[in-house]
């Protein structure tokens, strides 16, 4: 238990780090583009690892069938859907802004669990939504009436950005939990199917609306989009391991604490607004994930 807390605390720090440095050094890149580019890296990091399992692969691919091939399908659209509407968010708007909102997740999790699998809610999942959805109010808050800070995330495009990729993280992990628990896909499968999947998914939009050279330095990046790429690889290998050893009800609030490291890095080393209010937000989003979760 207490290995396994300890690669799910590993896990939100690489990933807060990751959302620093995606809005600290790729701001101007297409985001189709950039998920491609980091996740080629990404590939390439895994590959020693992903070579250890190849036996196992081999067998858990060949016993694919219409649901495995359907639910995989799926997933990965949800996942590049989601990614692509988060670099837009905070592309658009601020780190410290954008990370509380994508992270309540779960409020769109629950009802397609109750709908798909037959969850049912217990009052602490629901007081866990009425923290998370009060994140988002923190969020936006701007001193005026009552209902401001929802009219403000209304017309806010950034907002908006975030809660639609919200929506497709919700779906992309409700097909992950289908996935690895009841298709039982063996993690280390897992990983480079997701990133190639999403690299593939993406590759069209990518070469239609490519980065380029004399624009953005491609060539100079070329260290920092590895390390992204490892950043990815890390963050998704730490992520299935914790899965793997820990209840789902521990590993995801604690996972989800990426967006505190997030809103921090934002708030101190990009200098961003409203940074105490919005560090708030981000600590109400991973209580409610955490109610949730329990």
């Amino acid at each position: 238990m207490d290995a396994g807390l300890g690669v799910a605390l590993l896990a939100a720090l690489v990933w807060g780090v990751y959302i620093y440095v995606l809005k600290r050094s790729f701001d101007e890149y297409p985001p189709a583009a950039l998920t491609v580019l980091i996740n080629a890296f990404g590939i390439a990091w895994y590959l020693p690892v992903a070579v250890t399992q190849v036996d196992g692969s081999a067998a858990a691919l060949g016993s694919f069938g219409l649901a495995e091939a359907g639910v995989t399908t799926l997933t990965i659209v949800a996942t590049a859907a989601a990614f692509v509407l988060f670099l837009r968010a905070i592309d658009e708007g601020d780190v410290s802004y954008v990370t509380p909102i994508n992270k309540i997740v779960p409020m769109f999790v629950l009802p397609l669990e109750v709908l798909v699998l037959g969850q049912v809610l217990t009052p602490l999942e629901v007081g866990g939504v009425v923290v998370a959805t009060l994140a988002v109010y923190v969020a936006n808050y701007d001193p005026g009436g009552f209902f401001e800070p929802f009219r403000k995330a209304a017309a806010s495009r950034p907002a908006q950005l975030a809660l639609l990729s919200a929506m497709c993280y919700a779906v992309s992990d409700l097909g992950k939990r289908v996935s690895l628990q009841e298709l039982a896909i063996p993690e280390r499968l897992w990983v480079p199917m997701l990133l190639v999947g999403v690299a593939v998914v993406l590759l069209p939009i990518a070469v239609r609306n490519p980065p380029t050279e004399s624009d953005l330095g491609l060539r100079g990046d070329l260290p920092t989009l590895a390390v992204a790429g490892g950043m990815v690889a890390l963050g998704e290998h730490l992520t299935t391991l914790s899965f793997a050893v820990l209840p789902a009800s521990i590993a995801s609030p604690v996972i989800n604490t990426q967006a505190i490291v997030a809103v921090v890095l934002g708030g101190v080393l990009l200098g961003e607004r409203h940074f105490r209010l919005r560090l708030v937000a981000a600590v109400l989003a991973v209580i409610g994930v955490t109610l949730i979760a329990i």
